[in-house]
């Protein structure tokens, strides 16, 4: 069978939010696809969340469980996604249901002749620490690797497979696609999305986990753009 769309969530401690934000994901990719397929990452949950994932693909076919034998990290979680993916386009959104899958067809709508396509949280339902600490990594990020992306944080994206498999990831470096994506060549844009508070779980990031600990991946990613070769073949035979 040929799948059109891989949905990609990577899940942490998320029970309360698993079966709803399924339930929600399922009628949007039934409009938008005939083929689809839905691969939930779980990584390392203390929790539910593995029994609620293994009860719901007893009744859903389109679900694809992959379990870690332990907690490796967001980056870990996506990347055993992407190589499980065998859709054309894998879709990405986080397991907390601040994503809002109705924004799904927009982001497929405007990702004809792009290679990836990020959402942009315009009006965050976050506390405002968080909002600070993303404010200050982003334009940070901006300032440094130049990729022009408002709002890297947002996991709700879409990218086109065969780009995907391209990009190596490394630890934390899932931050910083959109400028690892620009590196090689590809093309990157943003689309405006929804953005809800968070009613279920508690959030697993902060400012001491999530942006103290990207600067060494910011300067590895700008010593990778300053070392990427450029060049022109003058002749050719």
């Amino acid at each position: 069978m040929t799948v059109e769309y891989s949905v990609v969530i990577p899940l942490k401690n998320e029970e309360e939010n698993v079966l709803p934000l399924i339930n929600e994901i399922e009628p949007v990719m039934n409009r938008v696809a005939k083929n689809w397929e839905l691969i939930a990452v779980d990584d390392g949950s203390t929790d539910q969340t593995l029994k609620v994932l293994e009860t719901l693909q007893q009744e859903k076919p389109y679900l694809q469980i992959l379990s870690f034998d332990r907690n490796y990290g967001q980056s870990s979680a996506f990347d055993a996604g992407f190589k499980s993916a065998r859709g054309e386009f894998v879709i990405t959104l986080d397991g907390d249901q601040q994503n809002d899958p109705n924004d799904i067809p927009h982001l497929i709508e405007a990702m004809d002749g792009h290679d990836m396509i990020v959402g942009n949280r315009v009006n965050r339902k976050d506390p405002w620490s968080k909002k600070f600490s993303s404010l200050f990594a982003n334009s940070l990020r901006r300032a440094v690797v130049k990729d022009g992306v408002s709002d890297t944080g947002c996991s709700l994206k879409i990218y086109r497979k065969s780009s995907l498999q391209k990009i190596p990831l490394f630890n934390g470096m899932h931050r910083f696609l959109p400028a690892l994506f620009l590196i090689n060549g590809f093309t990157v844009t943003e689309q405006p999305v929804n953005h809800r508070e968070r009613t279920r779980g508690k959030s697993k990031y902060n400012l001491f986990n999530r942006s103290l600990n990207t600067l060494w991946d910011l300067f590895a990613v700008a010593w990778m753009r300053s070392r990427t070769l450029k060049y022109q073949v003058k002749n050719k035979d």
